[in-house]
């Protein structure tokens, strides 16, 4: 994949693993993209799209042929590959919700799904993990101004469905350092953000989730210039880490190391600079008695 790649659909992350694998055995028999190509009747831009996961689906009978051309000959080998594809080409459950998500989010949904870790900063507002029903429908209400009312309840009811991950078996890992802005912003009123605050010191007490507060008074931090971004890191080692920027009319996903390595150290500094773990739910509490 590229440093800045453009999914503008919903490759999911096992297309990316099989992909890299595919690139690897490509390789593996000395074949050049336009070679492996015109072994199986396909352009090379289409062996490229195919390793970079940027197919809206991989073609069961592609792949097979790919296989025999790269000379994988062990018939176990080669069922587990086609049965990945076929799980690989279903699309994810928030493709029922694609009349009210952006296609550029999707991609997001498959990595957040996936992931055995996710860290983030947040410089505006509660990561949309950890949000409450009420945050989300005020923060997306606001977001949306002109759309329907049933529209927002879907955008809503897609962010909870979102956070079954928190409560699910084997959970990824999540890390999640805020400003001190976040929780002084007046999302949906006091009440809600009282509300809000105490969803966060009750996630917070779940084993796989930790969340740090940046207070005002700290100053300046790493993260500043470059506003909220995620971090993904996964169990396949076929993966690099990425780091998902977003903004109003799309995303870039960075995974070229020399660029994650950069918002990896940010991370590392925030973590280091916010009040510790141990400290977030006494200060969360301060914050909430004083709305």
């Amino acid at each position: 994949m590229r440093a800045e790649t453009d999914w503008g659909g919903a490759p999911s992350v096992l297309r990316m693993i099989l992909g890299r694998q595919l690139e690897e055995l490509r390789t593996r028999a000395g074949l050049t993209y336009e070679e492996a190509g015109e072994a199986i009747g396909v352009s090379h831009s289409t062996i490229r799209r195919m390793e970079a996961a940027k197919v809206a689906r991989l073609r069961l009978a592609d792949a097979e042929k790919l296989l025999q051309v790269y000379g994988v000959t062990d018939q176990q080998e080669i069922d587990t590959f086609l049965k990945s594809v076929r799980e690989a080409n279903k699309r994810g459950w928030w493709h029922t919700y694609r009349d009210v998500m952006p296609d550029w989010f999707a991609a997001y949904l498959s990595l957040e799904q996936a992931a055995l870790q996710i860290r983030a900063y947040e410089s505006q507002f509660v990561h949309g993990l950890l949000q409450t029903e009420a945050y989300a429908r005020a923060l997306l209400g606001a977001g949306h101004p002109h759309a329907r009312p049933e529209a927002t309840e879907r955008r809503v009811a897609l962010r909870m469905r979102r956070q079954e991950l928190l409560r699910r078996p084997g959970p990824p890992r999540v890390w999640v350092v805020m400003d001190e802005t976040v929780l002084r912003w007046p999302v949906g009123g006091p009440a809600v953000m009282r509300a809000q605050i105490g969803h966060l010191i009750e996630v917070n007490r779940l084993p796989h989730v930790t969340v740090q507060l940046m207070p005002f008074a700290n100053g300046p931090h790493p993260a500043m210039p470059g506003g909220s971004y995620h971090l993904f890191r996964f169990r396949a080692r076929e993966l690099p880490d990425v780091v998902y920027l977003n903004g109003l009319v799309g995303a870039v996903y960075l995974d070229k190391a020399d660029d994650v390595v950069v918002y990896r150290e940010a991370l590392d500094r925030l973590a280091a600079q916010a009040a510790p773990p141990a400290r977030t739910e006494a200060v969360l509490d301060a914050i909430r008695k004083e709305l």
